[in-house]
């Protein structure tokens, strides 16, 4: 399972419903794992005078943007 590195975040687990729905009837589903939405991105850092890459989920790179 991979996590995001600034975010510290990772997979959940989706597809419950309400007691309300479990009353009446319908059609259980089962569970769906909802992953977050990891991409590859290049950063230079100027410290090491490398280019590295991470794998980073896009609202953490927003964040890294901010900063």
């Amino acid at each position: 399972m991979k996590i995001d590195p600034i975010t510290k975040r990772s997979s959940i687990v989706g597809g419950g419903y309400s007691n309300r729905t479990r009353a009446t009837k319908f059609n259980p589903t089962g569970k769906v794992r909802k992953y977050q939405n990891l991409q590859k991105k290049r950063i230079f850092v100027p410290e090491l005078n490398k280019t590295i890459i991470i794998e980073v989920s896009t609202s953490g790179w927003r964040t890294m943007k901010k900063r």
